[in-house]
């Protein structure tokens, strides 16, 4: 199998078409707009760049940095698509390194779901690295709920004009290992069958705090998904903190 998202970058913003990207890149410009000194940003695990380029609409200065070089690829066509300038580079969160540092990290749709739990701590603080004193970071994750109760032990599908997939979950103590199967329709109208795997790990409300904590982070607030009040059932948790 091919390694997470070398096959579904190319369809990724294409199937989460129903995530509400609209509402939810509006719920990052309110965050920001809360705090007028924000000018240039990191996007952490930005993908193929919908949420980077929602924030250079906007005005700010964007970087987007992402560990798949696939989807680098694709966030680099849909900048030039839509006719914005925004950077981007291949680089692991756990071994973030950038030359300047900046007003403001986001990290949305599961970044750190990605990073195991023993490397967690060590991201976060190459995070509070990358910041300006003062910085802001807002961050998401799918929350234990979610991943325990409802990608657990199930497979999900989708029957799409331009692709098919199944989605095959595993749960263990610490994490849910993902198979996905594309079924690509070709130019000649046949399919072909692309795999490849994920592995997202549980993160605890509290080890997440205590972690940024740790890193030296000041912890702002922790809600469900778009702000709202989290609960027991919340299937996001976001994080607003800043660098001391």
């Amino acid at each position: 199998m091919d390694k997470a998202y070398d096959q579904l970058a190319t369809y990724f913003e294409y199937l989460n078409d129903d995530c509400d990207y609209e509402n939810w890149s509006q719920y990052l410009i309110n965050v920001l707009s809360k705090y007028s000194s924000l000018k240039n940003g990191i996007d952490i695990g930005c993908g193929a760049g919908y949420f980077t380029r929602a924030l250079v609409k906007q005005g700010y200065q964007m970087l987007g940095v992402d560990v798949s070089g696939a989807m680098l690829s694709k966030a680099v066509q849909n900048s030039k698509k839509e006719g914005l300038s925004a950077e981007y580079v291949l680089q692991d969160v756990k071994s973030l390194k950038v030359n300047k540092k900046f007003d403001f990290a986001v990290s949305i749709n599961d970044c750190f779901n990605y990073v195991p739990k023993e490397k967690l701590k060590t991201a976060f603080k190459k995070v509070y690295l990358a910041l300006n004193k003062g910085g802001l970071f807002l961050f998401d994750v799918s929350s234990e709920y979610k991943l325990k109760n409802i990608l657990a032990n199930n497979m999900f599908g989708e029957d799409t004009e331009k692709v098919t997939y199944l989605w095959f979950n595993h749960l263990f103590a610490d994490r849910v290992e993902m198979d996905i199967s594309l079924f690509i329709k070709d130019c000649d109208g046949r399919y072909i069958k692309k795999e490849e795997e994920h592995t997202q790990y549980i993160h605890q409300e509290s080890e997440i705090i205590a972690m940024l904590n740790d890193s030296g982070f000041e912890l702002i607030d922790v809600c469900g998904h778009l702000g709202k009040a989290k609960s027991s059932t919340s299937e996001r948790l976001n994080f607003i903190c800043k660098r001391t």
